[in-house]
């Protein structure tokens, strides 16, 4: 999703190969849908670290460092997603806002 969204933002903002405003938003969609499901991995993670801070209370961890690492390693790399997805998904909005509605293109400029 995060290269689909580069590329839409890369993309020529007008003439024939620019995206329309309805390819701009359908990515949008889809780009807030990844966020809400990275937001719903995050919260399923967490809620298995309080789970095993629970279980443990205050005992030896060792059984548990490995998931522990696992789930603090899964629980950052979905955060720096989420905030890159984040990011890109304000500059496309703001991209879609000015992109020409589904079959019309926008002439460039020869001035």
């Amino acid at each position: 999703m995060l290269e689909q969204i580069e590329h839409l933002l890369h993309a020529p903002t007008s003439g024939a190969c620019a995206p329309t405003q309805a390819r701009l938003e359908e990515a949008l969609t889809e780009g807030y849908a990844q966020a809400l499901a990275l937001e719903a991995e995050r919260l399923r993670l967490e809620r298995r670290i309080t789970e095993i801070a629970r279980e443990v209370d205050g005992t030896d961890f060792s059984p548990y460092a490995g998931e522990l690492s696992s789930l603090g390693g899964r629980l950052t790399g979905a955060d720096r997603e989420l905030t890159t997805l984040r990011e890109l998904l304000v500059s496309l909005r703001q991209r879609a806002r000015t992109a020409p509605l589904a079959g019309q293109t926008i002439p460039e400029r020869t001035a």
